[in-house]
């Protein structure tokens, strides 16, 4: 009698164990964690359409210009555009970005410059500390000029 009195008092349990789930839920967060960062190793590239709007922003853009014959000219911030080496335009912006970390660098170049040179061009930018590059173009479709 003993023992049909113990199955009497014992109820059974209707929960869910949400412990194996947790478990895997964190397996896949640290996954995703980790992996995350490895998908973005490319050369971010803004595309501008011909008829986009014009970029609002409250300070003036850097521009690195590069022209048909690979020369690089740097305008920092409205001033005059200079024309400079490979290594003197990564230093010179490594630190001008290091002060000034929300201006946005724009890449600019004439419409029969190479498009070698162009991405030559985003990855010292890239190279000088940049996260983001934009892509510069004129309205209609025309071709920029590269600065005298």
């Amino acid at each position: 009698m003993s023992t049909l009195a113990r199955h009497k008092r014992r109820k059974l349990k209707s929960e869910i164990n949400v412990v194996p789930y947790i478990d895997v839920m964190l397996v896949l967060l640290i996954i995703f964690m980790v992996t995350a960062p490895l998908l973005s190793l490319s050369v971010d590239v803004d595309l501008p359409q011909s008829q986009a709007r014009a970029v609002d922003s409250k300070k003036d853009p850097v521009i690195v210009t590069v022209d048909a014959d690979g020369r690089y000219y740097l305008t920092l911030q409205g001033g005059k555009a200079e024309g400079i080496d490979a290594t003197e335009l990564t230093e010179k912006l490594r630190a001008f970005v290091a002060q000034n970390k929300d201006v946005p660098v724009f890449v600019a170049a004439p419409g029969v410059t190479e498009y070698q040179k162009v991405m030559d061009t985003m990855v010292l930018v890239q190279a000088a500390g940049v996260p983001r590059v934009s892509l510069m173009s004129q309205p209609g479709g025309q071709a920029g000029q590269a600065p005298r």
